[in-house]
């Protein structure tokens, strides 16, 4: 006759845990990235920048300080804030007509986001441990 025994330990509560603790680190660390590296991108100096280059911002840091994000446990929304700037933001970033004035586009977000896309791979490697 054979016999064996079996001992199983659940431990799914845990790793679901560890995965919403390394989520909401990640997500938040990843956010202030691109803030950070869309701030950096806009320049201070008279007219305005070439097509396809970030903005120049005209009153010192004002666009600047505008980028803002917001993160939670799952998720982060990362931009100029719209009390602040108006649709101006999204006018530049994107090429839109505000109010009555053509603008092209002049992406600051979007190259941040890509700046970055890699690292996030490299953020979330190991980060969920015994």
């Amino acid at each position: 006759m054979i016999s064996f025994a079996v001992q199983v330990e659940d431990k799914t509560k845990r790793v679901a845990d560890a995965a919403e603790r390394a989520t909401f680190r990640n997500v938040g660390h990843g956010a202030a990235r691109i803030t950070k590296d869309a701030k950096a991108s806009l320049v201070t100096a008279p007219g305005p920048s070439d097509p396809g280059e970030p903005p120049h911002t005209h009153r010192g840091a004002f666009l600047r300080r505008a980028v803002r994000y917001v993160a939670d446990k799952e998720e982060a929304i990362i931009g100029p804030q719209a009390s602040m700037v108006g649709e101006s933001g999204a006018a530049h970033e994107l090429g839109e007509d505000f109010p009555g004035q053509e603008f092209d586009e002049r992406p600051y977000m979007w190259p941040a986001l890509e700046d970055n896309a890699d690292r996030f791979a490299s953020d979330w490697a190991g980060s969920i441990g015994e």
